[in-house]
């Protein structure tokens, strides 16, 4: 059976013929001795079929075991390490090592339990079976023994870095508490220093012998030597409550308009000794609660609020100006503010409602209002709006051959702001300055430049676009007329003529030069005067313009019959482009013919399109649907289709009115 399985006789059992050769052996042993009672005792030879067979091949294992046991090989030992070795691998395996996430295994192979946290050495045991290790058992007690020490080595050490950790800890805030302790100690002794003056202050006080100057040298020496607690603790508003009552007594009577300088240097010295913008400044919530602010609130604004009531006139700026000069790096912002909106805004609103300007000519207004221009700021609007309604009373009744119009009024164009500066000369100036333009007469023989002169003095005052279409529709159309005439005329002075249109031009103020539809309409003239030298033809100025005008208007009596039953609301409206002129321009031309404004309103539309001032109605155009809306009443948002007699109608009354 055994031969069967592989097994040869006379080799060793097992797979590579470490074990015993004679698997049953027969023991002579004394009679009724068992298995180690006798220590000598012979054994019965194993039987064997031939005497002198050969030993058997010594197994592999036997050879092994006697090298591992020889002497050369007891000389090889496993390195031995120290503690410090030890602790110096462990800290290299730390670093070298990537953290992992520790999971328990439970070891249930051998005769205890046992429960690892990684896998190292978990087949030693398997590697000793399968090495042939001697005494495995032993060796295996040992290696845990081993691994214990080391456990034990490494825990001790953790524990002592720990140790060594909390004494550094110690130290430190040993070291803390100590400058704390020593800090608490300073401060302590300054505010038995702060305690000790100012129980001195208030006996002085009491005693009615506390002097203003002495006061303040105190708390400067103070501040100076001890800063950062006399911040702390607030000191500036202890020094503010002794200051108060001495400050108002120094200041008692005081007129601030008249005295000016008076005050200023004390006043400077408590600010520095009490404007504290740090943050230890723990009572400063805002900045009125700065003890400062209050002094100043308390002892100055009183006084300025009196004198500016009773005895300052608005007129007459310059003392209150030359104040708040002097006072300007003294007074803070909250002051300065409290000053103008109770002190100055109310009498300079009292002043302008009480001007009448057609009858007080002196001062002049800009006087007394432009000098405070840049303390007001936006505060100024409230006073614009009641000077343009004053001026608007007398610009209704002006004429354009009174130039001081023009001079007091171009004071107020950066003034106001654009909007309302345009809206106030497109209202009272533009439509005077427009018949002044249709009453002038231009005759080469006998020139008069009055009418032009009224105009030309408004060129910088009046938005340049405004100008330039008044000059078009009511000069340029008459000049070229006369040059065109002139031209025709029997044998014409070409130097006569050269030098009148130099001078004409040399009328005209830089900023109208400089605009393009300017040039263009003088440059038109000089074309003429060429063409008549060359001897071409001359063409009469505004003819197609008029063709055009008339061919449009043909075509809209035209459609106004034939789309009268479709569309209700559409009345002799001009239609679509024709001739030499869009819709827009005929429209443009009727007003000019009607003698109306007709120009685009800044920056105003509705639903998408621009908005046109027809006279005094706002207009917009619908050239797809060839309709014209109006805005029925100014600041309003209903517009309705008219026709151009009702925009006439419309015009008529609002001038009635």
């Amino acid at each position: 059976m055994m031969a069967m399985m592989g097994h040869k006789r006379g080799m060793g059992l097992g797979k590579h013929a470490q074990g015993i050769t004679a698997p049953v052996e027969t023991i002579l042993r004394p009679k009724n001795a068992g298995p180690g009672s006798v220590e000598e005792f012979k054994e019965a030879k194993p039987f064997t079929a031939k005497e002198n067979l050969p030993p058997p091949p010594p197994p592999p294992s036997a050879k092994k075991e006697k090298q591992r046991w020889s002497k050369k090989a007891s000389l090889k030992r496993d390195q031995v390490l120290t503690k410090n070795e030890l602790l110096a691998m462990h800290a290299e395996q730390e670093q070298d090592e990537q953290p992992t996430v520790v999971q328990k295994v439970i070891d249930m192979r051998g005769p205890q339990v046992r429960v690892l946290t990684d896998l190292k050495g978990f087949s030693d045991e398997q590697e000793i079976e399968a090495n042939d290790v001697p005494m495995p058992e032993l060796q295996y007690n040992v290696r845990a023994l081993v691994d214990e020490t080391k456990a034990d080595i490494i825990r001790l050490e953790g524990q002592l870095r720990q140790e060594q950790e909390r004494v550094a800890s110690f130290v430190r805030e040993k070291e803390k508490v100590a400058k704390q302790e020593a800090l608490q100690k300073h401060q302590l002794q300054v505010m038995e220093t702060f305690a000790g003056v100012l129980e001195q202050v208030w006996v002085d006080d009491t005693a009615g012998l506390l002097m203003l100057r002495g006061l303040l040298k105190t708390f400067q020496e103070l501040k100076l030597r001890h800063e950062e607690e006399f911040k702390m603790c607030s000191i500036a508003w202890i020094a503010c409550r002794f200051a108060h009552q001495l400050l108002i007594r120094v200041f008692q009577g005081w007129q601030p308009l008249q005295n000016l300088l008076f005050g200023l240097e004390v006043m400077s010295s408590w600010k520095d000794l009490l404007q504290c913008d740090q943050p230890y400044d723990f009572s400063d919530a805002t900045e009125s609660m700065a003890p400062y602010v209050q002094l100043v609130s308390e002892v100055i604004l009183p006084a300025v609020r009196i004198s500016g009531t009773n005895s300052w006139e608005a007129r007459d700026p310059e003392p209150m100006l030359c104040f708040l000069e002097s006072w300007e790096r003294l007074l803070p912002p909250i002051v300065l503010h409290s000053i103008l909106e109770h002190v100055i805004m109310p009498k300079l609103t009292a002043a302008v409602e009480s001007w009448d300007p057609r009858r007080e000519n002196v001062p002049p207004i800009h006087v007394w209002v432009h000098p405070w221009l840049p303390t007001l700021g936006r505060r100024i609007e409230t006073l614009c709006h009641s000077i343009r309604y004053k001026l608007s009373t007398v610009l209704h009744v002006w004429q354009a051959h009174d130039a001081s119009a023009c001079a007091l009024l171009s004071l107020w164009k950066g003034v106001f702001d654009p909007s309302s500066w345009e809206d106030l000369i497109v209202r009272y100036i533009i439509p005077k300055l427009k018949m002044a333009l249709q009453e002038f007469q231009i005759n080469p023989a006998n020139q008069k430049f009055d009418q032009f002169n009224w105009v030309m003095i408004w060129a910088s005052a009046v938005p340049v676009h405004h100008m330039v279409h008044i000059l078009e529709v009511d000069f340029f159309s008459k000049w070229q007329q006369v040059l065109y005439h002139w031209l025709c005329s029997p044998n014409p002075d070409s130097n006569e003529i050269t030098n009148w249109y130099k001078d004409w031009r040399g009328l005209f103020p830089p900023e109208l030069l400089a605009n393009e539809r300017i040039r263009m309409l003088l440059t038109a003239g000089l074309e003429m005067m060429n063409q008549a030298a060359e001897g071409v033809e001359l063409v009469q100025p505004g003819a197609r313009e008029d063709v055009g005008y008339l061919r449009a208007t043909e075509k809209w009596k035209y459609d106004a019959a034939q789309q009268a039953s479709q569309y209700p609301a559409y009345h002799s409206v001009p239609g679509a482009v024709m001739g030499d002129m869009s819709f827009k321009e005929s429209i443009q031309a009727y007003a000019s013919d009607q003698g109306l404004l007709f120009m685009p309103r800044v920056n105003k539309s509705y639903n998408g399109k621009p908005v046109y001032e027809f006279g005094t109605v706002s207009i917009f155009i619908d050239s797809v649907k060839r309709l014209l809306y109006a805005q029925l009443k100014e600041g309003t948002d209903r517009w309705s289709s008219v026709s151009l007699t009702q925009l006439l109608e419309m015009n008529r009354m609002a001038r009635s009115h």
